[in-house]
């Protein structure tokens, strides 16, 4: 299956995240619990965790670039064997974890 990663929102009336850094490159299978992406409000660094496995496919945001909440952040896949659709429309969410600092 095909899943998206959306931009949490994380911060209580906070509209839009920057992308600080990405923990793996397209390709890179993740765990549970293992950290994808790094998120940066204003005021605080919020850290997204895989909340099932999947593989990394295609990175929508790049570090520095600003989205707001709850639009795609990157593609993933079940497998490896998968690959990512043209269209990025009508996914799945992808289960995530995060954590505020």
């Amino acid at each position: 299956m095909i899943y998206q990663l959306t931009v949490p929102a994380a911060v209580k009336g906070v509209d839009e995240i920057r992308v600080l850094e990405w923990h793996g490159d397209v390709g890179r299978s993740f765990a549970k619990g293992e950290l994808i992406v790094e998120l940066e409000t204003h005021k605080a660094v919020v850290e997204v965790r895989a909340g099932q496995s999947g593989v990394l496919r295609r990175v929508l945001a790049e570090a520095g670039d600003w989205k707001e909440i709850g639009l795609a952040l990157a593609v993933f896949s079940d497998s490896v064997d998968e690959s990512a659709p043209a269209d990025d429309k009508d996914l799945a969410e992808l289960a995530v974890d995060f954590e505020v600092t």
